[in-house]
């Protein structure tokens, strides 16, 4: 592994005894030796079933090889895809690891993948980034960076296929009047482990527009994390998932509002289904959306949302929104989650037309992921999103 020098944030208010007094001001290095080894009891891994990583969380992960990366530009001009080492100063702008799987990645990197796309650049067709994974027995590591000129405008899709124990750090960065439409797709086999930090950095009057999108794989953890760097920012993080039998889902976000007259929204919508009374075959999601509102960022106009359909016995869904306040000049701010069942009036309104119970089920559920995923504005990637929806109702439980 070839030696990097290591890049640390650290607030000057915190102190090794209170590294986080706000949910905003998360430690960040790119030092593993910086972050204790996590454990089932600290709040950031409480949830998350740390004897299927793999050894990502302890250091004990198999031998690690660089990730299988391909980018296609479609042929596009004015933009580019190259690599830059790793202590170049375009890498980590947008943020540092958080964590220590995210330092590890980090650390394991030589290089970056490096996406840029020239200022005043409208580019017509997607830009695709595909990671595959090394194997089942295959540890793979890696970093990739999303740049976009001042109002640059373009689609940037990020695929994960395949088998094998991945972990990375991802970032976003857009210029002033920059717009981003994001895709992050986890299309998996059914036994990867994916463990990834991504930071989101916005400038004046630019717009993102990020969907996840996660039907793959046993273990899948992100950490999107929403940071602003001029007033006039606007951020739609958009979420959907479906866990079956075994799978466990989780996200965690951070909306951080440190810049005036912004705004952001969140929606994640999941689906799940297990199986009851066997071991290891519930299924389990956990979402966490974190918002931050500092003391200078009047005008924030901010809500999240995540909503959770239990389909069978023996799946289990958290959902918990929080909401840091630190002024009362804003727009507005809320957040709601919920977890249930069908709607028993929307199943008996299609029944008493004559709609089968099954069907009626599966309509429920399109509808369910509709309203997510027709906010993506890409045409190809909305079928996609539905073809992949359609091969989960294929096996779905009803």
């Amino acid at each position: 592994m070839t030696t990097l020098t290591t890049k640390t944030t650290t607030p000057a208010s915190l102190t090794p005894a209170n590294r986080t007094p706000t949910k905003g001001d998360r430690f960040q290095s790119t030092d593993p030796e910086d972050f204790p080894v996590p454990y089932g009891r600290d709040e950031d891994w409480r949830f998350t079933p740390l004897r299927r990583l793999r050894g990502l969380q302890n250091d004990t992960a198999a031998p690690a090889v660089r990730a299988r990366v391909t980018v296609d530009t479609a042929g596009q001009s004015g933009v580019t895809a190259t690599e830059l080492p790793m202590d170049d100063e375009r890498v980590g702008r947008a943020g540092l690891p958080v964590d220590r799987p995210a330092a590890e990645a980090w650390s394991h990197c030589t290089v970056a993948d490096y996406i840029r796309v020239d200022p005043e650049t409208v580019l017509t067709e997607p830009v695709t980034v595909t990671v595959t994974g090394s194997g089942d027995e295959v540890t793979s590591y890696g970093t990739t960076v999303v740049d976009l000129g001042n109002f640059a405008e373009a689609v940037v899709v990020i695929r994960y296929d395949g088998a094998g124990v991945h972990s990375d750090n991802l970032e976003f960065v857009l210029g002033d009047g920059a717009r981003l439409t994001v895709v992050v797709w986890e299309d998996w086999d059914r036994s990867a482990v994916h463990l990834s930090n991504s930071h989101i950095l916005i400038g004046r009057d630019a717009t993102i527009r990020h969907t996840s999108a996660v039907f793959g794989g046993d273990v899948v953890r992100s950490l999107p994390h929403v940071r602003y760097e001029g007033p006039g920012g606007d951020a739609e993080m958009l979420g959907v998932y479906f866990a079956d039998a075994g799978q466990y889902f989780e996200q965690r976000l951070l909306v951080d509002h440190s810049q005036p007259n912004c705004r952001s929204n969140v929606l994640y919508k999941g689906a799940l289904q297990g199986e009851e009374g066997r071991h290891g075959t519930e299924a389990r999601t956990v979402w966490i959306g974190d918002c931050l509102i500092r003391p200078e960022a009047t005008g924030t106009d901010t809500y999240e949302t995540n909503k959770n359909l239990v389909l069978t016995g023996g799946a289990r869904a958290d959902a918990i929104p929080n909401l840091e306040i630190q002024t009362g000049e804003i727009v507005g701010a809320g957040h709601a989650a919920t977890v249930g069942r069908f709607d028993n009036e929307h199943m008996f309104y299609l029944m008493s037309r004559g709609i089968p119970d099954e069907v009626a089920r599966r309509l429920i559920i399109r509808g369910f992921f509709s309203d997510v995923i027709r906010r993506v504005p890409v045409e190809q990637v909305r079928d996609n999103l539905e073809d992949v929806v359609e091969r989960e109702l294929a096996d779905t439980v009803l």
